[in-house]
């Protein structure tokens, strides 16, 4: 099966390239790229008015949680059927929003690992971490990966390796949406987590260490992580992210995904609000953490933190692209992050993230031209995945 992609422009995953350009596809992959108006004979067209760019990437999903409210501390009392219809709800819904790829950075008892053997077909490619490790009362302890000590943790990890998990989650500090842990404080002692790290590594499987206390984060660039989830760095004092500490992740080449965005047509109750702003987790404070990280040279990928609430729906990459620029980063800087740099921090690169031959065909096209307004991601014109 063979198509050509006539469009105005292309954003590769790294520039623009401006002016037209044909792209060809064929048996799923892309196999050129190169400027021009019209495909050669043979080739079924299609034809757009905008911008071809690869499908996006969301590092940083929960497809078990259905977006309403309390959506994670539901899934308890959810039995396997509804899980699996769930987690499919969820990748159409982000593939209506043009994403091809979602990083799953913790479920219930493992399910979206388990659904991978035999889910339904023509949904975005799932990487997946499984249960979240967490500490006993821990922050997402209701999913079932609450451990006490290092021979649990060092079994736990094992576990998830053995389950074709692509990457381990671990918890290193509390988390807002569950009562009685402590945003400021890590779950982990260094030793714990530099144990987790090195058994991950030497079974061949990266980390991600959810961390909004400044703590935390600390704690898991010394354990040598692969990512930091939030990396809110928080103290009883508010946030405090200091420039040795950027100078830091910038040199461990550390993936940080600060999952920013909500949706605006959601208006947050009063007292959540509150409550976040008693944590030091306001807007303000959110995207001057994400501008520093960037500026200071910070690898910095997209994550939405989709599902786990009514303002942070599936499907909201787009915003959470939107609020970068917000926060002042450059627009191609904010449409990387979602596609090459992402697809480089998911292990993925080479198949996904790039207009380039021989990357799988997963491609998003928009009326205008997202480099300069990076809102006409929000109204896709035409999704493939896999060129379909």
């Amino acid at each position: 099966m063979r198509a050509a992609f006539e469009v105005a422009r292309v954003f590769d995953g790294e520039r623009l390239l401006d002016g037209p350009h044909v792209v060809l596809v064929e048996e799923g992959r892309i196999v050129s790229v190169e400027p021009g108006v019209r495909a050669p004979d043979g080739w079924p067209a299609h034809r757009h008015d905008g911008t071809l760019l690869p499908g996006l990437i969301d590092a940083h999903v929960h497809l078990c949680a259905d977006s309403g409210p309390g959506a994670l501390d539901r899934l308890a009392d959810s039995d396997a059927e509804q899980v699996a219809a769930t987690i499919e709800a969820s990748l159409r819904t982000h593939l209506a929003a043009g994403v091809t790829t979602v990083r799953d950075l913790g479920d219930l008892r493992d399910a979206v690992l388990h659904w991978r053997g035999g889910g339904a077909p023509g949904l975005p490619y799932v990487v997946a971490s499984g249960r979240p490790l967490t500490s006993a009362g821990g922050h997402c302890w209701t999913l079932g990966g609450a451990v006490n000590g290092v021979d649990e943790l060092l079994q736990a990890v094992r576990e998830r390796a053995a389950l074709g998990a692509d990457v381990i989650k671990i918890m290193a500090s509390g988390g807002v949406l569950t009562p009685g842990t402590d945003t400021t404080k890590a779950q982990f002692s260094g030793h714990e987590l530099r144990q987790a790290v090195d058994e991950a590594h030497r079974l061949g499987v990266p980390v991600t260490a959810h961390a909004h206390a400044l703590e935390a984060v600390r704690l898991a660039t010394d354990a040598g992580v692969d990512g930091i989830e939030h990396c809110t760095c928080l103290t009883a004092d508010g946030v405090r992210l200091d420039d040795e500490l950027v100078d830091r992740l910038a040199g461990s080449g550390i993936a940080v995904c600060a999952t920013l965005g909500s949706d605006p047509a959601i208006v947050v109750p009063p007292e959540v609000i509150a409550y976040a702003a008693r944590a030091g987790i306001t807007e303000a404070a959110l995207q001057e953490t994400a501008a520093r990280l960037r500026a200071g040279g910070v690898r910095m990928v997209a994550g939405s933190d989709g599902g786990i609430g009514p303002a942070k729906p599936h499907g909201l990459l787009p915003r959470t692209l939107e609020e970068y620029v917000r926060s002042g980063w450059p627009a191609e800087a904010a449409l990387a992050a979602a596609t090459s740099v992402a697809a480089h921090a998911l292990g993925l690169a080479g198949r996904k993230g790039r207009i380039q031959p021989g990357r799988d065909a997963d491609l998003l096209i928009v009326a205008g031209d997202p480099t300069r307004d990076i809102t006409t991601l929000l109204e896709p014109v035409a999704v493939h995945l896999g060129g379909a």
